[in-house]
């Protein structure tokens, strides 16, 4: 259950960078939220993963 939970949050964070990647030239106010959210996501998932 950890791995899957782990596995979920790095994959919210690929859709994330995704969004913010297609939002940069239209709303960089946007893309910039989108991206820290993915680095959350990112870093609760390698956290998730270790403990």
């Amino acid at each position: 259950m950890q791995a899957l939970v782990s596995i979920g949050l790095v994959a919210l964070a690929g859709i994330l960078v995704g969004g913010a990647h297609t939002t940069w030239k239209t709303n960089r106010v946007a893309a910039v939220v989108l991206g820290v959210l993915a680095a959350l996501a990112l870093g609760g998932g390698v956290a998730w993963y270790l403990s």
